[in-house]
């Protein structure tokens, strides 16, 4: 199997609070993998730690064939990334934001024009980005994050905030960007709903514990045999969830 992310017993403990606990995930080249889990679960604090913004307190990861630490600038240079919600400079353009990011990461002139088109926005390249809507502002975030290409994206969140018609949007931009350009989408979402219409494989997260990984099939046959009679993937993860939480409070009385 060809893996782009894969993370070998991953944990981050902040003093006596462990946020990711012993986390093994094997993410396909070429997929949209959902990570979902309650607030809390510590999907974010996952994330971060793909992208060096906070150091693991054991374990490893491998992304693209490259191990961390040792390869971490290369690492970065693959990754395309928008954690919480985007921020930008009102009073430039979008196409002037952009190229900010674009000089930092060292990359020719025209890979601005590229991430616009990529995202919808080239015809409000040259509009003030304090003149945004919403939806606007989180397709120029993606496209910073597209920046270049890189064959992997890390997205936490990309449709918070959004009203229905930017949540469609956001959504079928993500669906096609494995097809566009053969990427690799890690996608963090409190909107099962859209996580069903978008990802080919899941990852379920509680406590800081993986409870499942793999196809939205594969967790309804887990949930089968579980006696799980949930249909929709939202009923699925909440049974699964609650299932968790009530198996640590009885071994927490024990």
């Amino acid at each position: 199997m060809d893996y782009m992310i894969t993370t070998k017993q991953l944990t981050k403990k902040y003093k006596s609070f462990i946020a990711v606990n012993n986390l093994s995930l094997n993410i396909r080249k070429g997929s949209i993998y959902g990570f979902l889990g309650p607030n809390g679960a510590g999907k974010s604090t996952t994330m971060k730690m793909l992208l060096g913004l906070t150091a693991p307190t054991k374990g490893s990861f491998t992304i693209d064939g490259k191990q961390f630490p040792n390869d971490r600038l290369s690492i970065l240079k693959e990754v395309g990334s928008m954690i919480e919600s985007p921020s930008f400079y009102a009073n430039l353009t979008g196409k002037e934001n952009l190229d900010i990011i674009r000089r930092i990461l060292g990359l020719p002139e025209s890979s601005v024009a590229d991430a616009l088109e990529l995202v919808g926005l080239s015809a409000f390249g040259g509009l003030l980005a304090k003149k945004y809507s919403l939806g606007m502002k989180q397709r120029l975030g993606l496209a910073g994050a597209l920046l270049g290409r890189p064959p992997i994206l890390i997205l936490d969140e990309p449709t918070n905030g959004l009203d229905p018609s930017g949540i469609h949007e956001i959504r079928n931009l993500i669906k096609s960007l494995p097809g566009l350009y053969n990427c690799t989408v890690l996608i963090s979402s409190h909107m099962l709903s859209e996580i069903e219409l978008m990802a080919d494989h899941i990852g379920i997260l509680n406590h800081g514990h993986l409870l499942f990984e793999g196809s939205l099939d594969e967790l309804r046959q887990s949930a089968l045999q579980s006696g799980f009679t949930a249909d929709t993937l939202e009923d699925l993860f909440l049974s699964m969830v609650d299932k968790d939480n009530v198996s640590r409070k009885q071994r927490a009385k024990l």
